[in-house]
Protein backbone atom coordinates (compact mmCIF):
# COMPACT_ATOMS: atom_id res chain seq x y z
CA UNK A 1 0.00 0.00 0.00
CA UNK A 2 1.76 3.08 -0.91
CA UNK A 3 1.56 6.41 1.71
CA UNK A 4 -0.09 9.12 0.58
CA UNK A 5 2.51 12.18 -0.28
CA UNK A 6 1.85 15.12 2.63
CA UNK A 7 3.38 18.53 2.45
CA UNK A 8 3.53 20.54 5.45
CA UNK A 9 3.22 23.74 3.90
CA UNK A 10 -0.22 22.29 2.33
CA UNK A 11 -1.11 22.03 6.05
CA UNK A 12 -0.04 25.44 7.08
CA UNK A 13 -1.41 27.32 4.34
CA UNK A 14 -4.90 25.90 3.76
CA UNK A 15 -6.69 27.65 6.31
CA UNK A 16 -5.81 31.17 5.86
CA UNK A 17 -6.49 30.33 1.87
CA UNK A 18 -9.82 28.79 2.59
CA UNK A 19 -10.61 32.26 3.80
CA UNK A 20 -10.05 33.75 0.71
CA UNK A 21 -11.47 31.38 -1.69
CA UNK A 22 -15.01 31.40 0.83
CA UNK A 23 -14.71 35.47 -0.24
CA UNK A 24 -14.23 34.55 -3.99
CA UNK A 25 -15.77 31.73 -4.52
CA UNK A 26 -19.10 32.49 -3.41
CA UNK A 27 -21.59 30.88 -6.61
CA UNK A 28 -21.87 27.28 -7.56
CA UNK A 29 -19.63 26.28 -9.97
CA UNK A 30 -16.63 24.45 -11.84
CA UNK A 31 -13.31 25.38 -10.13
CA UNK A 32 -10.32 24.04 -11.40
CA UNK A 33 -6.52 23.96 -9.50
CA UNK A 34 -3.84 24.14 -11.57
CA UNK A 35 -0.90 22.19 -9.32
CA UNK A 36 -2.52 20.18 -7.25
CA UNK A 37 0.50 18.89 -5.93
CA UNK A 38 -0.04 15.94 -3.60
CA UNK A 39 -3.86 16.70 -3.54
CA UNK A 40 -4.33 18.03 -0.13
CA UNK A 41 -5.25 21.23 -0.76
CA UNK A 42 -8.16 19.93 -3.35
CA UNK A 43 -9.53 17.80 -0.49
CA UNK A 44 -9.59 20.55 2.27
CA UNK A 45 -11.19 22.81 -0.63
CA UNK A 46 -13.84 20.50 -1.85
CA UNK A 47 -14.65 19.28 1.76
CA UNK A 48 -14.93 22.91 2.89
CA UNK A 49 -16.53 24.00 -0.44
CA UNK A 50 -19.48 21.79 -0.98
CA UNK A 51 -21.04 24.00 -3.49
CA UNK A 52 -18.21 23.61 -5.89
CA UNK A 53 -17.27 21.12 -7.92
CA UNK A 54 -13.52 20.75 -7.89
CA UNK A 55 -11.31 19.85 -10.56
CA UNK A 56 -7.64 19.19 -9.30
CA UNK A 57 -4.72 19.28 -12.34
CA UNK A 58 -1.10 18.35 -12.12
CA UNK A 59 1.20 17.08 -14.34
CA UNK A 60 1.12 13.13 -15.06
CA UNK A 61 3.75 12.47 -12.24
CA UNK A 62 1.88 13.71 -9.31
CA UNK A 63 -1.64 12.15 -10.21
CA UNK A 64 -1.10 8.65 -8.07
CA UNK A 65 -0.61 10.61 -4.73
CA UNK A 66 -3.76 12.78 -5.30
CA UNK A 67 -5.75 9.62 -6.01
CA UNK A 68 -5.28 7.95 -2.83
CA UNK A 69 -5.90 11.66 -0.86
CA UNK A 70 -9.22 11.70 -3.26
CA UNK A 71 -10.18 7.74 -2.66
CA UNK A 72 -9.95 8.61 1.41
CA UNK A 73 -12.02 11.32 1.07
CA UNK A 74 -14.87 9.97 -0.88
CA UNK A 75 -16.30 13.42 -1.64
CA UNK A 76 -18.97 13.50 -3.91
CA UNK A 77 -17.85 17.27 -5.61
CA UNK A 78 -13.87 15.93 -5.88
CA UNK A 79 -13.64 15.22 -9.73
CA UNK A 80 -10.29 12.71 -10.25
CA UNK A 81 -7.44 14.70 -11.34
CA UNK A 82 -6.44 15.36 -14.61
CA UNK A 83 -2.87 15.71 -16.08
CA UNK A 84 -2.17 19.46 -17.21
CA UNK A 85 1.09 20.65 -18.99
CA UNK A 86 0.25 24.36 -19.00
CA UNK A 87 2.84 24.61 -21.45
CA UNK A 88 0.17 22.05 -24.02
CA UNK A 89 -2.81 22.85 -25.77
CA UNK A 90 -5.66 22.04 -25.93
CA UNK A 91 -6.16 21.85 -21.34
CA UNK A 92 -8.22 19.06 -20.72
CA UNK A 93 -11.00 21.15 -19.21
CA UNK A 94 -12.57 23.84 -21.69
CA UNK A 95 -14.30 26.07 -19.46
CA UNK A 96 -14.54 26.44 -15.82
CA UNK A 97 -16.05 29.14 -13.29
CA UNK A 98 -12.94 29.71 -11.41
CA UNK A 99 -9.27 29.07 -11.32
CA UNK A 100 -6.86 28.59 -7.99
CA UNK A 101 -3.20 28.05 -8.28
CA UNK A 102 -0.76 27.69 -5.35
CA UNK A 103 2.94 28.24 -5.46
CA UNK A 104 3.22 27.27 -9.03
CA UNK A 105 4.45 30.47 -10.25
CA UNK A 106 8.10 30.71 -8.89
CA UNK A 107 8.67 27.24 -9.85
CA UNK A 108 7.67 27.51 -13.55
CA UNK A 109 9.59 29.10 -16.59
CA UNK A 110 8.88 32.00 -17.01
CA UNK A 111 7.50 31.23 -20.54
CA UNK A 112 5.05 28.63 -18.69
CA UNK A 113 3.97 31.23 -16.50
CA UNK A 114 2.91 32.79 -19.75
CA UNK A 115 1.07 29.73 -20.75
CA UNK A 116 -0.41 29.72 -17.59
CA UNK A 117 -2.40 33.20 -18.13
CA UNK A 118 -2.84 32.23 -21.37
CA UNK A 119 -4.48 29.52 -20.69
CA UNK A 120 -6.58 30.36 -17.49
CA UNK A 121 -7.70 33.41 -19.76
CA UNK A 122 -9.27 31.43 -22.46
CA UNK A 123 -10.73 28.86 -19.47
CA UNK A 124 -12.64 31.40 -17.32
CA UNK A 125 -16.40 32.25 -18.09
CA UNK A 126 -16.92 35.63 -17.95
CA UNK A 127 -17.05 36.65 -14.20
CA UNK A 128 -14.55 33.84 -13.09
CA UNK A 129 -12.58 34.40 -10.60
CA UNK A 130 -8.50 32.76 -10.71
CA UNK A 131 -6.79 33.25 -7.36
CA UNK A 132 -2.88 32.98 -7.30
CA UNK A 133 -1.45 32.71 -4.16
CA UNK A 134 2.35 32.50 -3.51
CA UNK A 135 5.31 34.73 -2.60
CA UNK A 136 5.44 37.32 -4.99
CA UNK A 137 7.92 40.56 -5.74
CA UNK A 138 7.26 44.27 -5.67
CA UNK A 139 8.86 46.98 -7.86
CA UNK A 140 11.26 44.84 -8.29
CA UNK A 141 11.74 44.38 -4.64
CA UNK A 142 11.92 41.70 -2.14
CA UNK A 143 8.97 41.60 0.55
CA UNK A 144 11.12 39.83 2.85
CA UNK A 145 14.85 37.95 3.80
CA UNK A 146 13.14 34.88 4.01
CA UNK A 147 11.31 35.61 0.35
CA UNK A 148 14.78 36.64 -1.07
CA UNK A 149 16.67 33.82 0.26
CA UNK A 150 14.24 31.31 -1.06
CA UNK A 151 14.27 33.00 -4.43
CA UNK A 152 18.32 31.91 -4.63
CA UNK A 153 17.54 28.92 -3.42
CA UNK A 154 15.13 28.39 -6.55
CA UNK A 155 17.82 29.77 -9.19
CA UNK A 156 20.53 27.52 -7.77
CA UNK A 157 18.11 24.42 -8.26
CA UNK A 158 16.83 25.86 -11.54
CA UNK A 159 17.92 29.35 -13.33
CA UNK A 160 14.61 29.33 -14.97
CA UNK A 161 12.33 29.34 -11.55
CA UNK A 162 12.21 32.38 -8.94
CA UNK A 163 9.65 34.64 -7.44
CA UNK A 164 7.65 37.01 -10.12
CA UNK A 165 7.04 40.08 -9.45
CA UNK A 166 3.37 41.57 -9.39
CA UNK A 167 3.82 43.82 -11.81
CA UNK A 168 5.20 41.22 -14.35
CA UNK A 169 2.21 39.14 -14.02
CA UNK A 170 -0.24 41.71 -13.64
CA UNK A 171 0.35 42.42 -17.14
CA UNK A 172 0.22 39.22 -18.14
CA UNK A 173 -3.08 38.63 -16.55
CA UNK A 174 -4.66 42.59 -18.34
CA UNK A 175 -3.44 41.02 -21.26
CA UNK A 176 -6.02 38.45 -21.03
CA UNK A 177 -9.09 40.12 -19.91
CA UNK A 178 -8.30 39.73 -16.26
CA UNK A 179 -8.76 42.80 -13.81
CA UNK A 180 -7.54 43.19 -10.67
CA UNK A 181 -9.67 42.24 -7.55
CA UNK A 182 -7.98 41.83 -4.79
CA UNK A 183 -4.08 41.89 -3.18
CA UNK A 184 -4.71 39.52 0.14
CA UNK A 185 -2.07 39.32 2.62
CA UNK A 186 -1.53 36.06 3.70
CA UNK A 187 1.01 34.24 6.34
CA UNK A 188 4.84 33.57 5.86
CA UNK A 189 5.09 36.74 3.56
CA UNK A 190 2.77 34.94 0.83
CA UNK A 191 -0.19 37.03 -0.69
CA UNK A 192 -2.90 35.23 -3.35
CA UNK A 193 -3.62 37.71 -6.38
CA UNK A 194 -7.52 37.54 -6.88
CA UNK A 195 -8.28 38.73 -10.96
CA UNK A 196 -11.86 38.70 -12.80
CA UNK A 197 -12.38 37.74 -16.06
CA UNK A 198 -14.38 40.73 -17.79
Amino acid sequence: MNAKPYSEACDQNKEPILEVLRRFFVWPGLIVEIGGGTGQHAVHFARALPHLDWQATDTADNLPGMRLWFAEAELPNLRPPLALDVRQDPWPVAQADGVFSANTAHIMSWSAVECLFRGVGRLLAAGGVFCLYGPFNYGGQYTSASNAQFDRWLKARDPASGVRDFDDLNRLAEAEGLRLLADCPMPANNRTLVWIHD
